[in-house]
């Protein structure tokens, strides 16, 4: 089983948004049984509640699933996840001090498997938590491409190892 983690602030917004159309993908392409999806926030502040209503609202009206619960990262999450998907520069800086202090998985920002983008620029997604619904729908843009990217390295990286195998 493959493990990828989607890590935030908060994992309300858009890690949650990332993990459920990541998990979408995965689904629709039929390898359910080969990755496994989920997200969690580098605070611990929302954990237990629900996504964000406006998140909620956007990924329901684009047809995605909605269905999720806060949860603060572990460090024993680390050693369990194969890649850890940030969502900007500073998730990232977090997770990859994390890894180093307690061993882990691959550490990348998300927008890095968008292929659209040129290497290195932009590579963020805004924190859309203080804007209003519209920036939550430029979040969703943001990681829908993304996702089709990572789903594309994800495959990959499944093929290559069933040809190690």
């Amino acid at each position: 089983m493959y493990r990828v983690c989607f890590v935030c602030t908060g994992n309300i917004c858009r890690s949650p948004m990332a993990a459920l159309v990541f998990g979408a993908l995965v689904e629709r392409a039929g390898l359910a049984g080969r990755v496994a999806v989920d997200s969690g926030g580098t605070a611990g502040m929302f954990a237990g509640y629900t996504a964000d209503t406006r998140a909620i609202a956007v990924l329901e009206a684009a047809g995605y699933p909605s269905d999720h619960t806060a949860r603060q990262l572990r460090p024993r999450w680390l050693r369990t996840r194969d890649l850890l998907v940030a969502l900007d520069v500073g998730h990232e800086r977090f997770l990859r001090r994390m890894v180093d202090r307690h061993g882990g998985g691959e550490v990348a920002l998300l927008r890095s498997f968008d292929p659209a983008l040129p290497d290195g620029s932009g590579l963020g997604v805004p924190d859309p938590y203080t804007g209003g619904q519209a920036a939550f729908v430029d979040c969703l843009a943001m990681v829908e491409p993304a996702c089709r990217g990572l789903l594309q390295d994800v495959r990959r990286r499944l093929d290559q190892a069933v040809a190690v195998s």
